[in-house]
């Protein structure tokens, strides 16, 4: 009968209505996810010449990390980047003071002042240091939502160099529910708009300018 064939083809396309439907939901939950968790890029530590610390976090999760990793013998030190903080001391002079105040042995940390205010001036400064060092493997700390961005600018800056990224957990990224939460969507969006800035735009120029 027409009529019964016509109300199962529109059955049928309200069945594949729903399933398209469903597919989408699930792989737009899974980019978000997959999206979420790019930023966080981490490595299993191994044994290195140094553990470098970046700056912008002298009292949290950070350079308790370092420590951490320092007191577990992945390294024979761990070197606090950071800019100048109070009367020009370099911010990680003040990290190892609050890092001894833990418990963790001063002889085991050194600060190292770089004039940076972002990522890519830091990495510049700290492969200078590091080749004064002769230092080839290096385990690079930071903020799990910092992380991607900090190994592809070591990596880009600092070539010469083998870096481990093992980042430190950060209160305020929720990788796993970014999307539900404003200072996560800030951060996501952040980093990914630097990355891209970072690799398209900074990087060339350097390269330019340096005649590399």
């Amino acid at each position: 009968m027409p009529g019964a064939k016509s109300k199962r083809n529109i059955a049928l396309r309200f069945v594949a209505g729903l399933l398209s439907l469903a597919a989408a939901t699930v792989l737009a939950w899974e980019f978000r996810l997959h999206a979420g968790q790019f930023l966080v890029c981490s490595e299993r530590p191994e044994k290195s010449d140094l553990i470098l610390v970046l700056g912008g976090d002298f009292y949290g999760p950070r350079v308790l990390k370092g420590a951490e990793l320092g007191v577990e013998g992945y390294a024979p030190q761990v070197l606090l980047s950071g800019p100048p903080y109070q009367r020009s001391r370099p911010e990680g002079e003040f990290a190892i003071d609050y890092l001894v105040s833990k418990g963790y042995p001063r002889g085991l940390f050194q600060a190292y002042g770089v004039r940076a205010g972002s990522t890519i001036p830091e990495a510049i400064a700290d492969c200078v240091e590091l080749k004064r060092r002769h230092i080839h493997r290096v385990i690079l700390v930071t903020s799990s939502y910092h992380s991607r961005r900090a190994y592809i600018v070591f990596r880009l800056f600092c070539p010469a160099v083998h870096f481990i990224p093992v980042p430190a957990p950060d209160p305020h990224y929720k990788p796993d529910h970014w999307w539900t939460d404003a200072g996560s969507r800030r951060l996501f969006f952040s980093e990914c708009k630097k990355i891209l800035g970072s690799v398209l735009v900074m990087y060339p120029a350097h390269v330019i300018r340096s005649g590399a």
